[in-house]
């Protein structure tokens, strides 16, 4: 297995030896033992910090994709329409899962590079659609940049629109996530990003209303949400929990709320800055380049003319230093730098953009 000095890949990130650790432990049965519920208990209150809501934080076994395909399959039915707005490829994939499932999708799209700004024609869409479900990305990881919820959310309040999913993977615990101050009703997360905790784990935020409409659909599938709305009041969870992932998870929120939310949200932006600064700096040029929100916690970058990806690639991880490829349309032309969680540290990123610099100008 191949290792890297220094990572900067954009999720899953590097994990600290005191979460590995939170996780070391041969536990006894989580259907059985009391502790276990104790554990999920502290775990759902400390991602109810760090997401801003009071609403039921549902904690599920396996990668962030489980509760984005999880929320959708409890929520919707064949027929139900659902307006998809898209500055990337997790928006437009989430359009797809909702076409998967047999919805009239309408899907509102903008460019990679863009960030959603146009509200007057996003309301005239509510207006007319008069979706069941709207869904956007918060941020989006291959083209580094943010969207603004807030402004979706007053107009799915504005238009009385049931539900607002929200994908905010990779930008919870790393930039402001206000879920119930947004009017989200799904905030969906995971544990391989920000948190710095190991791809086992993926969670979200259920609203009231949220919860209303799960019990109306009735879904029953392995990645359902209804069995979690009782699960800690009648002791019993659909599947065996997983107790190491639950604690690792428990522990990387612990270290992010001792070290203080905003603090940590103020370094992610401090090196981001710093990021993008030194890539402009080589020369290079940043991916979007126009007027988009960029990420905090994800940069993209354009791969340097004449330069193929894969040999750079490979030369910098003869160089110890590891980023992100790239899918879809930008798959070959633009790279990705994770500076998120552990990653979001001032040293390694100069230590990788040092290295990068001397790879560009070779």
């Amino acid at each position: 297995m191949k290792t890297y000095q220094i990572p900067m890949v954009p999720g899953p990130v590097s994990v600290s030896r005191e979460v590995l650790e939170a996780g070391q432990v041969n536990f006894g049965s989580a259907d059985l033992e009391k502790d276990y519920l104790e554990l999920y208990k502290a775990t759902e209150k400390a991602l109810r910090k760090i997401m801003c809501t009071k609403n039921r934080v549902v904690i599920q076994t396996g990668e962030g994709m489980l509760a984005l395909w999880g929320a959708l399959k409890s929520c919707l039915l064949p027929g139900d329409k659902v307006l998809v707005l898209s500055t990337g490829l997790f928006g437009y994939g989430i359009g797809d899962m909702a076409e998967a499932i047999g919805c009239e999708v309408r899907t509102l799209g903008f460019g990679f590079d863009e960030t959603l700004a146009d509200f007057d024609l996003i309301e005239k869409v509510i207006r007319e659609f008069q979706p069941k479900m709207i869904t956007m990305v918060q941020n989006e990881t291959p083209s580094g940049t943010m969207n603004p919820v807030a402004e979706i959310g007053a107009l799915k309040l504005k238009y009385n629109v049931p539900l607002l999913y929200v994908d905010a993977v990779s930008g919870i615990g790393g930039s402001v996530v206000k879920t119930d101050e947004w009017q989200v009703d799904l905030c969906l997360g995971g544990s391989q990003k920000c948190l710095s905790a190991p791809a086992s784990m993926s969670f979200l935020s259920v609203s009231d209303k949220a919860w209303e409409i799960i019990e109306e659909v009735g879904y029953v599938g392995y990645d359902a949400l209804a069995p979690f709305r009782d699960a800690i009041r009648n002791a019993y969870f659909p599947y065996t929990p997983y107790w190491q992932g639950t604690a690792q998870l428990y522990r990387a929120c612990e270290l992010l709320l001792e070290e203080g939310l905003p603090r940590v949200i103020a370094r992610h932006r401090k090196v981001a800055e710093y990021c993008r600064k030194r890539i402009l700096s080589m020369g290079l040029k940043l991916f979007p380049v126009y007027d988009a929100v960029p990420s905090p916690t994800v940069t993209a970058v354009y791969v340097p003319e004449k330069m193929l990806w894969k040999k750079l690639d490979a030369g910098l991880r003869e160089e110890g230093v590891v980023f992100g490829g790239n899918y879809g349309c930008l798959a070959g032309k633009v790279f990705r730098i994770g500076h998120m969680g552990t990653q979001a540290n001032l040293d390694l990123v100069k230590q990788a953009m040092d290295i990068l610099e001397l790879r560009v100008k070779k």
